[in-house]
């Protein structure tokens, strides 16, 4: 199985390798009133990384393209904030991307200075991010990213996790592959594995995220795996330009 070191959604007791280390906001709107589910908010984050890597800004020549490699030379971190009311609308004016999934709307913004975060999204708060299933998530899709049953992640790290395994899962996938998920809008699937699929899950050989443990679990846990019928189809390469860690 091929892991990538995983990363804490919106830890801050990190010590940056360089000094222009960078990290990729991720801000769930969670109203009061109306919070969204907890698998709708986890699908969002990982829709909105992917809605990011196939952003024409951030390839090629696009205006985020450098901010893009910068990030992916060195890291895949990603750092997840909550946002209400006039909050969530002061993010939607900073430059980044909304997408929504279910109950859930999800801003991804490209990787910004781990130091030196754009006030709006600086004052954001990382806690705050509970949220449950009001009812038994559908069948899966294609695409699914298989949380591990044995730990116990907020909601907030979990999507950070799940933005991960589908960066992962993207960098794994062939042109070919890649066209057949476009053509189905990037669709994919969260959900928790059970006991025993979990330990299958561990032996197929794809890719796995494993989380550096700066909080809620152990360091070195295995938090995520992707799934999809072309990853299984030969062993894991990644395809992307990044390296296989986040931290």
């Amino acid at each position: 199985m091929t892991d990538v070191t995983g990363d804490l959604a919106g830890a801050t007791d990190e010590a940056p390798e360089t000094t222009d280390k960078k990290v990729l906001p991720l801000v769930v709107r969670i109203e009061r009133a109306t919070p969204p589910e907890r698998s709708d908010a986890l699908e969002a984050a990982a829709l909105a990384v992917l809605t990011l890597l196939n952003d024409p800004r951030a390839l090629d020549d696009g205006e985020w393209a450098g901010q893009m490699r910068a990030w992916e030379s060195i890291g895949i971190r990603k750092v997840v904030r909550r946002a209400r009311g006039a909050e969530w609308r002061r993010v939607l004016d900073l430059p980044g991307i909304t997408v929504a999934s279910g109950t859930a709307e999800v801003r991804v913004h490209p990787p910004v200075p781990l130091d030196d975060w754009p006030k709006d999204l600086s004052r954001l708060q990382v806690s705050g991010t509970e949220l449950i299933d009001s009812a038994e998530p559908g069948p899966p899709g294609d695409v699914v990213l298989w949380l591990n049953p044995e730990l116990e992640m907020s909601a907030g790290k979990a999507m950070a996790q799940a933005g991960h395994a589908a960066q992962l899962a993207w960098w794994g996938s062939d042109e070919r592959a890649r066209r057949a998920w476009r053509d189905k809008d990037l669709a994919v699937s969260v959900r928790t594995a059970d006991p025993a699929g979990w330990a299958a899950l561990a032996g197929t050989g794809l890719p796995v995220v494993r989380d550096a443990g700066f909080t809620e679990i152990e360091p070195g846990s295995r938090t995520v795996v992707a799934d999809a019928p072309w990853l299984r189809e030969g062993v894991f390469r990644p395809a992307g330009s990044g390296p296989l860690r986040s931290s």
